[in-house]
């Protein structure tokens, strides 16, 4: 922002006093090394100063506290009259990146970006739209001679070229003040005359430039010469009056505490999010194809967990289904209803045709089926046997989930017009019509009555040590009331279904209500299948924890996996944080791309999965497998290796965003 206040141009830029740097004389009882030892200093917008001393004299370290990359231990550092010991971590960043550009001797280039996306990083944390920062960024190459270079990678340009990146991109925000460390240092004697050459332009052009070398021949070709040793000031060049530059001229505008403070509130930081989720995105893909064993290995903990999660549940649910279904055949909806003596005393009730009538009216019941049955002597030819003869209404096989296995069942018409019509268990078949002979349209001597076979029921067995129901034949209620069991007055018992699982308990209570209404007491007696129902309920628990095991397990190896891989990124990648704070990155502006990266990494592993999953559990259909998917299982996988990735990620990328700038820069 443009200063109007004359009294802020008499400012000095930067202005130290008393300031000291010590490393260790920690917790982990290193010995304390000061490096800066009281340096008091001051620098006016638009000159151009270099700092020169020997190796270890302490000149890096002032240019980093210069910065703002490092903070000193003791002393005041102002900039435009602010005391930067006041800000934090984000006004420091932002700082770096409005202020300040850094040019260092190893160049600092993200090795896996081009030339002109380097260039745009500061932009990008700035919050610049992509369109104007491309055209910036090419703008800036192509004046430095760079313009048919915008793609190469650093490792494809000379020193001297990754040299003019680093100053591009040094002045993709402005660059009013260049902080330059042994710029010409690892450069051979043509290409340091070229950059010294563009940083004359620079400061002719009223940047504030601050070289840092060893070099006296390089250093003397600056404006002001600063000579440090052992960490102290020893000699200084400068007027006792030096000129401030007119900062209008060079259309560089400044920095303050209110300009800070309008960013932080003007939405600067919601501007910059799209951009820097773009670039996020776009360096951890780019990251995923440079490191593709690494990824792949990764991305397979994660697809194996995702795709076992959806075909286990999908099998899981499908044999769950079964299991209900075959708990089904057992009458977990069943109620038993008969006639009893009341708890007062007094005659068995009896149940009447028209108290089933009121019952099967009742919204929770499903079916109702009177049942009379005996063992009765059936002959067929020279065969005769001993067998319990079952005498139900039509909804038998409906009410027990039972199958046919040859023929058809008696329907409710011919029951109503006592029909003599029977059907076979498979037990019973095998008696009378031993070998490969059809029972079908044969005919059974029942008591005294002949009955005509219509089918054949499929082997069920029995339940919990009764008779088997295979070895029954099974007669019409009405028929075998009227042929059979003349004597019955009312049916041995008879079973009620409830409408579903869910509704036993009330059908039951309704049943009891209602029948305590129509006979005054309470003459009758009802049970219902509890035990079953709780076995059902059991086996679903178990079905359930077991599932959710293989689920935890599965997600747990693939976000182990995202957070080893990330772990492994955060290790190499330390110099690019540390570039990326130093051109203005915040703490969250490293975490949400460490983030982004663990996100992307889990969403191509989940995507992998879900396809996988789908493909396994059609293969097993085709097998003849019983799976069942359901979107909200896969949607569940899917979203839930997506969070587990993250929250291992996040590890890697917090411990990302905490590293020291300095020693982030410093790392091999």
């Amino acid at each position: 922002m443009v200063s109007a206040d004359p009294s802020v141009d008499a400012l000095p830029l930067i202005a130290l006093q008393g300031i000291r740097r010590s490393y260790g004389g920690g917790a982990d009882g290193a010995p304390a090394v000061e490096v800066l030892r009281g340096v008091s200093l001051r620098i006016h917008a638009g000159e151009f100063v270099a700092i020169v001393g020997a190796s270890g004299s302490g000149k890096s370290t002032l240019m980093n506290l210069l910065g703002c990359l490092d903070r000193p231990s003791a002393g005041s550092y102002h900039f435009q009259g602010q005391d930067v010991a006041t800000m934090d971590a984000d006004a420091l960043a932002w700082l770096r990146r409005e202020a300040f550009g850094f040019v260092f001797q190893g160049y600092h280039l993200i090795a896996s970006a081009s030339a002109q996306e380097n260039v745009e990083m500061p932009a990008i944390y700035a919050g610049m739209p992509e369109g104007p920062r491309a055209e910036r960024a090419a703008a800036l190459l192509t004046r430095l001679g760079l313009g048919e270079r915008l793609g190469h990678r650093p490792s494809q340009l000379s020193g001297g070229q990754q040299q003019r990146v680093s100053i591009a991109r040094a002045l993709m925000n402005g660059g009013r003040i260049l902080l330059a460390d042994e710029p010409t240092g690892a450069l051979d004697s043509h290409s340091g005359a070229e950059v010294m050459r563009l940083l004359h332009t620079l400061a002719d052009a009223g940047h504030t430039i601050i070289l840092i070398t060893h070099d006296r021949a390089v250093a003397a070709q600056a404006r002001r010469v600063i000579e440090i040793s052992d960490g102290e000031i020893v000699a200084d060049s400068a007027p006792e009056s030096p000129k401030i530059q007119d900062k209008s001229a060079s259309g560089a505008h400044w920095v303050s505490a209110s300009s800070y403070q309008k960013y932080s509130e003007g939405g600067g930081p919601r501007r910059a999010f799209w951009g820097e989720m773009r670039e996020a995105l776009r360096t951890a893909w780019r990251g995923m194809r440079l490191n593709r064993v690494r990824t792949g290995l990764t991305l397979l903990g994660i697809v194996i967990g995702v795709a076992s999660v959806i075909v286990m549940l999908a099998v899981g649910e499908g044999a769950q289904q079964r299991v209900v279904a075959q708990m089904g055949t057992l009458g977990t909806t069943l109620m038993y209803l008969g006639g009893r003596a009341p708890p007062s005393g007094g005659p068995a009730g009896v149940i009447t045709p028209e108290d089933l009538q009121a019952i099967a009216q009742l919204p929770e019941v499903g079916h109702v089926m009177p049942i009379i049955g005996d063992p009765i002597t059936v002959r067929y030819g020279n065969a005769d046997r001993q067998v319990y003869v079952f005498a139900s209404s039509h909804v038998m096989p409906e009410v027990h989930h039972w199958k046919l296995q040859q023929g058809r069942y008696f329907t409710d018409a011919e029951d109503r017009s006592l029909a003599p019509l029977v059907v076979l268990g498979s037990q019973a078949r095998a008696h009378f019509f031993p070998g490969a002979q059809s029972p079908l349209g044969k005919f059974l001597l029942i008591g005294n009555s002949p009955f005509e076979v219509i089918g054949v029921m499929a082997e069920r067995g029995s339940d919990s040590g009764a008779q088997s129901y295979d070895d029954m034949v099974f007669i019409p209620y009405q028929g075998g009331r009227a042929r059979v069991y003349q004597a019955q007055t009312q049916p041995d018992y008879t079973v009620v279904t409830a409408a579903s699982v869910a509704l036993v308990q009330a059908a039951e209570a309704a049943v009891h209500r209602l029948l305590l209404s129509r006979h005054g007491r309470e003459d009758f007696g009802i049970s219902n299948a509890a035990a079953k129902l709780q076995a059902e309920a059991e086996t679903r628990r178990a079905m359930t924890l077991m599932l959710g095991l293989i689920a935890a397990v599965s997600l747990l190896v693939g976000g182990i996996g995202v957070m080893n891989v990330m772990l492994m990124t955060v290790r190499e990648r330390t110099r690019e944080i540390g570039i990326r704070m130093a051109t203005g990155a915040r703490q969250r502006d490293i975490l949400r791309q460490f983030l982004t990266e663990a996100l992307l990494v889990t969403l191509v592993g989940g995507v992998a999965g879900v396809v996988i999953g789908v493909g396994v559990g059609a293969a097993l259909i085709a097998a003849g497998v019983p799976v069942v998917f359901s979107l909200s299982f896969m949607a569940g996988a899917f979203a839930c290796a997506v969070a587990t990735g993250l929250v291992f990620g996040y590890m890697p990328a917090r411990h990302a965003a905490r590293l020291d700038p300095v020693t982030a820069l410093g790392s091999t």
